[in-house]
Parts: structure tokens; C-alpha cells; sequence
């Protein structure tokens, strides 16, 4: 048997879905929109195939990073009405039968790295999606096997996408991270160093602590070698920093085995969940999916 295992960031979908679709209010008053769109997303996946799916969430947004770097991401700018839909899209989707995974100490970007190296060591998976545009992720593509997808462009990035993308290799994605800075997760990044610039670098050097901490000593076509080592000599403490930061940790707690993310239906208390969201069409399309012949018969 030959598998196909989606590992979908939905942290990220519940941020879409909040900012593309438009907001909904169920009987109760409560913003469901983004939740609902997520369910809705997530039964759109198995209808076009899928069958061993995985969802990362991040339950808070602050993890073990924030006690490394005081300006890591920490969700304060989050909009409440996004905020409050947290918990109801992880019992949603539990509730429609996916495997879910919550993270408090860690990150979703952990979960889907830990989740990615779980299902590559099993011989009988032919892929693994990452489904995220996050370019952390990169870090985890391996050849054409475990690969980044982008769903809501429908951009398939492999190792030789990144290293198109990058300019470096999946490896050296956390160097590259380091010396670029990422906005979205709250870290600078080294002064000068911008995504070109530490490309060329690190594609020449590999790794932040091999490179020469004189500039004299690079052999790198870049403008202000001298300049920018002094620069990283000065901040190397950050930049090894940052690196952590960039990191994913691929032994976070997720699913033992590939055979646990097989979708095998919703539970039973999923109409009741499809009500809350205000959408009953979502227990119908779970139920036709999990057993198309016996709905027809009905």
C-alpha cells in the first residue's frame, strides 16, 4: 500500500479563512466564519483525495521561543473575533474525524516538522505535503518526497524549489532565516545581511559559525564583505540566537504512526458541531464520504 499524507498548518487556514471570507455570526451570536471555513476546507481536501491528514494548531501563540527572545511573535495584535474561533476550529475539526494536533510548549511549525520526519521514515508513504506557504517549513523538504504545498496557490515547492526560492538548500533555511530576520515571527535578523546577500554566503559556507569572521577572508562576490562580517563578528551571539529560533524541533509529541491519520469518518457528535457552525451541509458531505453508498440508500 502506498500512501499520501497531508500535514496541513491550521493555524494558517484559520488566519485565511478569517481575513477571506466574509465574517459569519451563528444563532448564538459567536463569529464562526473562519472555523466553518476551515471544516469546509479541510472536506474539500478528502473530496479531492486525500486520505491520511494531520491538522498542527497552535492552542496559544506563545511557546518555549518567546522565553528566548523577548520580541517573539506573541499574539497580542490578534483580532479577538480570530482569537475566539481557536478552540472551536480544533473541536470542529476533531469532531469531523481529522487527527488533530494542539501545541502549548511548542508551535504548529513544530508539530508539521515532527509530523513530516514521523511519516517519512515509513517506507510505505510515496509523499508528504506540508501544507503551508510558511518558508520555515522549507527546512523540512526532502527531494521530491516531503514536499511544501501551498493550497491556496497551488504552488508545489520540492528541495530543488528551495534552493530555487532561497538560493540555499533545506538545511541551511534556519541560517538563512537567522541572518534575513523574519518579521512574522518577531526576530531581526543581522544588519545588512539581505536574502541575496546571505544566499550567496551561506551557499558558499553552509552553516552561520563557518563563516570567516574577517572579511578579507571571504571569497564571495558580495558588495561590503569587511563590513558585513564585522557586523555578524558583533552579532554573532544573535545570529546563533536566531537560528535556534528558526529551528523547527522535529520531536515534538504528534501521532506514533502513519495509520492514525487515516480519516475514517466524524464522530457522532458532529451534527451537532455542523449546527453550531451554522452549516448542517457539513455533516451531510462528512457522512457522504465516510460511507457514500449507505447515505445513497438512505
Amino acid at each position: 500500500m502506498r500512501v499520501q499524507v497531508h500535514l496541513i498548518d491550521g493555524t494558517y487556514e484559520l488566519f485565511r479563512h478569517f481575513y477571506g471570507v466574509p465574517p459569519a455570526k451563528n444563532a448564538g451570536g459567536h463569529e464562526v466564519g473562519a472555523a466553518r471555513g476551515v471544516v469546509n476546507s479541510m472536506l474539500g481536501l478528502l473530496e479531492g483525495g486525500a486520505t491520511h491528514v494531520a491538522i498542527a494548531t497552535d492552542r496559544v501563540i506563545e511557546s518555549f521561543r518567546n522565553e528566548l527572545w523577548p520580541g517573539y511573535k506573541d499574539g497580542s495584535e490578534i483580532d479577538p473575533a480570530l482569537y475566539s474561533q481557536f478552540p472551536l476550529v480544533e473541536e470542529a475539526l476533531a469532531s469531523a474525524g481529522f487527527v488533530v494536533w494542539p501545541m502549548v510548549e511548542h508551535e504548529a511549525d513544530d508539530a508539521l516538522a515532527s509530523g513530516a520526519a514521523m511519516a517519512a521514515a515509513d517506507p510505505r508513504v510515496e509523499r508528504v505535503f506540508i501544507c503551508t506557504p510558511d518558508k520555515d517549513l522549507s527546512q523540512c523538504v526532502e527531494g521530491e518526497r516531503v514536499v511544501q504545498f501551498d493550497r491556496r496557490q497551488r504552488l508545489l515547492r520540492d528541495e530543488a524549489g528551495v534552493v530555487e526560492k532561497f538560493g540555499v538548500g533545506p538545511a541551511a533555511i534556519p541560517d538563512w532565516l537567522a541572518l534575513v530576520g523574519d518579521s512574522a515571527d518577531g526576530f531581526p535578523g543581522i544588519r545588512g545581511f539581505g536574502a541575496k546577500t546571505a544566499a550567496a554566503v551561506l551557499a558558499r559556507y553552509g552553516r552561520i559559525e563557518d563563516i570567516p569572521l574577517d572579511g578579507r577572508d571571504w571569497d564571495v562576490p558580495v558588495r561590503g564583505a569587511e563590513r558585513l562580517a564585522a557586523t555578524l563578528r558583533k552579532g554573532l551571539d544573535d545570529a546563533l540566537l536566531f537560528r535556534r529560533l528558526a529551528t523547527l524541533v522535529r520531536e515534538t509529541p504528534v501521532s506514533a504512526s502513519v495509520d492514525e491519520l487515516a480519516w475514517t469518518g466524524p464522530r457522532d457528535d458532529f451534527n451537532l458541531v455542523a449546527t453550531v457552525l451554522d452549516a448542517p451541509d457539513l455533516a451531510r458531505r462528512a457522512q457522504r464520504l465516510a460511507d457514500p453508498e449507505g447515505l445513497a440508500d438512505g
